[in-house]
């Protein structure tokens, strides 16, 4: 097994997709449609050269025959019920493929092993079967999912999910909120390419700086673990770990032929690894986004500075309760501030006052994160009931670079605000959150990595 194959796998020059236009399973994700919409992303998304077979013998933009298949593709796409899959996989083979993704599933037992006998035993790596969506890469358009023109923004974040359902919610989640994402990956069943393949091509790929995972369960602990150990050393990886419960733990070996086991051991080998554990969704694209924007952070004194007290109070609650402190602020740092405006009480949080506007803003951040008491810094930025403009919030991302080894993130609270303020901010390097609990979380994130890091380091 070569890095070759799973390069394939995102980086192909040429991709072939094999469907039959006129099947439809009775139960399962073979059809028309998802033949169609797939052929429909990859000619207008895909920057390489795409090729279809189509065994039904009817599309226009495809040949009846695996022979007749120009030149040898990097990529295969299996888009087949499993008897049909079986019925041509070789010849599927033989156009000299590195890798399939194997979008459709439903293998019993025996034919799960006639599969690998006839791809992975023959030295063609496989994603799946029963990836449902398979790949993404922003970088050259790669798109194997069946959502049409759903392609998320480039950006710094890697996605692997070992579920059809939770990564379509991610993905989902990164489109609407604009996420820049550099890969995803959509594992399915794990026959071949598991989460420490992906990882350790990740940890190599120069367009992805944090990896997001959503597992279920896994069969090679070891290997993982070291696959980890190694990547944080050089870039962060979060993890949402599904089967938690016995249950759901039970529903997950159905699900995707993984073994969920005890979260215990699970939460053990996170740790040992030195993965940042998150608790849901929202909190693994928390967390990414910091991760991928901001520097770690290098111990856990955090400074708030807010134009409203009743959020900042609430901010400082929420810093506790991830387990990181309020920082005390030099004499120094209270002193200039002081001199410069009388008016504020230079307590953290600090309180800038309702009416501040940029200047008072800048000022005070720049006095904060030049604190050696200080190791991160929340901005809260109220519009309603303040005087401050969605363009005053520029200078967070202004001063923030001056001081590229201490992180920042900012608060817009609400609604209407919050998406006010992130059209200002979404293309710079300061993270948006809409409630000082998710900011909290991601400084806690930011902190974790720092200590990984140190840990590495020493």
């Amino acid at each position: 097994m070569t890095d070759a194959g799973v390069r394939a796998l995102f980086e192909p020059k040429s991709v072939l997709l094999v469907g039959a236009s006129e099947v439809k399973e009775k139960v399962g994700m073979a059809s028309p449609a998802l033949f169609r919409s797939v052929i429909y992303n990859m000619l207008r998304i895909y920057k390489g050269k795409t090729y279809v077979v189509d065994l039904s013998g009817k599309l226009r933009v495809a040949v009846k025959r695996f022979r007749d298949v120009p030149k040898k593709p990097d990529l295969g796409v299996l888009m087949l019920p499993p008897d049909l899959s079986l019925k041509h996989i070789r010849k599927f083979v033989n156009t000299g493929i590195k890798a399939i993704v194997a979008i459709t599933g439903g293998y019993k037992p025996k034919q799960r092993e006639e599969f690998i006998q006839a791809t992975v035993k023959r030295g063609v790596r496989v994603l799946g079967p029963n990836t449902i969506m398979g790949v993404l890469n922003t970088a050259n358009g790669l798109c194997t999912t069946f959502e049409r023109g759903v392609m998320p923004k480039r950006g710094g974040i890697a996605v692997i999910s070992q579920s059809g359902g939770v990564g379509a919610t991610m993905l989902d989640w990164a489109w609407f909120y604009g996420i820049g994402i550099s890969k995803f990956a959509f594992m399915g069943d794990k026959v071949d390419v598991d989460d420490a393949d992906l990882i350790n091509y990740l940890a190599k790929d120069k367009d992805t700086k944090v990896i997001c995972i959503y597992m279920e369960g896994i069969e090679q602990g070891r290997r993982f673990v070291e696959a980890v150990r190694e990547t944080v050393k050089h870039k962060p990886v979060c993890i949402l770990k599904g089967g938690v419960t016995q249950e759901a733990a039970r529903r997950a070996l159905s699900h995707t032929a993984s073994l969920a086991g005890q979260d215990e051991i699970f939460d053990a080998a996170f740790r040992q690894s030195g993965a940042i554990r998150v608790r849901d969704v929202e909190e693994l694209f928390d967390a990414a986004t910091a991760l991928a924007r901001q520097p770690p952070m290098l111990g856990n004194r955090v400074a708030i500075v807010s134009n409203v007290g009743g959020p900042a109070i609430l901010a400082a609650d929420a810093v506790y309760r991830e387990g990181l402190t309020l920082a005390k602020l030099s004499n120094k740092i209270v002193k200039k501030i002081t001199n410069k405006y009388p008016g504020v009480d230079v307590v953290n949080p600090i309180d800038t006052i309702a009416d501040a506007k940029a200047d008072r803003y800048e000022f005070i951040l720049k006095q904060v994160l030049d604190d050696p008491n200080v190791d991160g810094v929340m901005v809260i930025n109220m519009l309603k009931s303040c005087f401050l403009e969605p363009e005053d919030t520029k200078v967070v991302a202004n001063v923030a670079k001056k001081f590229p080894k201490k992180p920042v993130v900012d608060v817009p609270i609400g609604g209407e605000d919050y998406m006010l303020i992130y059209d200002v901010l979404k293309d710079t390097k300061i993270p948006t959150y809409n409630l000082p609990d998710k900011a909290a979380r991601a400084l806690k994130a930011l902190y974790l990595y720092g200590q990984i890091k140190q840990r590495a380091a020493a």
